[in-house]
């Protein structure tokens, strides 16, 4: 992996999992990010509404390369 890389951070969520959340957002992310190398979670957090689980929210790290 020799190269120069740039770090993002995005927030992905979903009303179903953390790992639906992840999924979510790299999903999005690739729609304008090209040369994702890798992602890293650095933060896990939820919503709460009526007193139940309403979304799991996670933070990213994203890793791409520079073109």
């Amino acid at each position: 992996m020799s190269g120069t890389y740039k770090k993002i951070e995005i927030v992905g969520t979903s009303p179903t999992s953390f790992y639906e959340a992840v999924k979510a957002g790299i999903a999005e992310a690739s729609k304008t990010v090209r040369h994702m190398d890798w992602f890293e979670v650095v933060e896990e957090r939820g919503a709460i509404k009526d007193g139940k689980v309403a979304e799991f929210q996670v933070t990213l790290r994203i890793g791409f390369k520079l073109e």
